[in-house]
C-alpha cells in the first residue's frame, strides 16, 4: 500500500516533512513501519496551494527517493498546504504518471491509501456514475482516480464529507451486487485549499493506519518556529516519539480548516 501525508498551518518548506523528519516520507517510500509492505517505489507526488486558486503538482514514476529535481523543488517550494504520496501500485495497476497521486481537478487535490477490491470487475459500472462534464478529465487507470471522480460528481464542490460517503456507499452496493463482500479498503486525503478532509475506512473495519499530530509539539520537533493551527495527517508519525501522534479511529472523517481539527463519524450511504 501507499504512504501519504498532508499539511495545514503557517507556510514551510516542503522538505521539512518531506525529507528532514526521521522517519519522513521519503524515509517511508523506503522503509514504512505500520504495513506489511515496507517499499513504496512505485511513483510519487505533491501537490501544493501557493498564491492562486489551482495547486500546483509534480508527479513521476521514480522512486521518490531517487529524484534530484523533487528534493530541489522540497527545498525551494513554501506552501501553507500541501499533499503527498509515495506510491505502491496494486497488481494490475501500471506504474505510470497519470497513475501517480494526487490526483488534481480545479482547485481539488485527492490522493488515497487502499484499493477497491476486484476493481476489473466493478471498474466499467463505477465509470458509468462519472458525470459526463469530469469523465474527460480521467487520465489513468487507478481505482483511485475512478474514487475521486465518483466523490466529484457526488457533490464534493458542497460538501465534501458527504459527497466521500456517498462515494464509498456506492462503491459497496456495486460491489456487493458482483459478488464482492468487502469492496472498499481507504484511507483518502482531499482539499479544496482552504480544508483537509482525512477519512479512515474499510467495509471490513481493518483500515490501514492514519493518524494526526497531537499538539504542536509533534511539528515544533521538527520546526521550531510554527505557530498554533499547524496540523498534519500522516499514514505513519514522522517521529518515533509515538505519544505525539493519535491515530484516527475507524470510519472517521476528520476535518482541519483555519487552525482547528474537528473528528466525526464516517457513514457510507449510495446516492439517493
Amino acid at each position: 500500500m501507499c504512504r501519504w501525508l498532508a499539511y495545514s498551518g503557517a507556510p514551510i518548506y516542503l522538505e521539512d516533512l518531506l525529507f528532514r523528519p526521521e522517519h519522513s516520507l521519503i524515509d517511508q517510500s523506503l522503509a514504512a513501519r505500520t504495513d506489511d509492505n515496507t517499499t513504496n517505489g512505485d511513483g510519487f507526488g505533491i501537490g501544493w496551494y501557493g498564491e492562486r486558486e489551482t495547486p500546483g503538482v509534480y508527479r513521476d514514476v521514480r522512486p521518490a527517493w531517487n529524484d534530484d529535481n523533487l528534493r530541489d523543488l522540497a527545498a525551494n517550494i513554501r506552501s501553507r498546504l500541501f499533499f503527498a504520496h509515495v506510491r505502491s501500485a496494486t497488481v494490475g495497476l501500471a506504474v505510470q504518471q497519470s497513475n501517480c497521486h494526487p490526483f488534481r481537478s480545479g482547485r481539488w487535490l485527492f490522493m488515497h491509501n487502499g484499493y477497491i477490491e476486484g476493481f476489473p470487475r466493478l471498474r466499467r459500472r463505477l465509470l458509468q456514475e462519472v458525470s459526463d462534464d469530469l469523465f474527460p478529465e480521467i487520465r489513468g487507470t487507478t481505482d483511485s482516480e475512478v474514487m475521486f471522480y465518483l466523490a466529484l460528481t457526488f457533490g464534493l464542490a458542497d460538501d465534501p464529507a458527504a459527497a466521500i460517503e456517498r462515494m464509498a456507499g456506492f462503491v459497496e452496493a456495486v460491489g456487493r451486487e458482483r459478488g464482492v463482500a468487502a469492496p472498499l479498503q481507504m484511507t483518502v486525503g482531499v482539499s479544496d485549499g482552504r480544508r483537509i478532509h482525512a477519512v479512515r475506512y474499510s467495509t471490513r473495519g481493518r483500515s490501514k493506519s492514519l493518524f494526526h499530530s497531537l499538539h504542536l509539539d509533534s511539528l515544533r520537533e521538527i520546526n521550531p518556529d510554527l505557530p498554533d493551527g499547524t496540523w498534519a495527517i500522516v499514514s505513519e508519525p514522522l517521529t518515533d516519539l509515538s505519544a505525539q501522534w493519535e491515530k484516527i479511529p475507524e470510519a472517521t472523517v476528520v476535518t482541519v480548516c483555519d487552525g482547528e481539527i474537528e473528528r466525526r463519524p464516517f457513514t457510507p450511504r449510495p446516492p439517493g
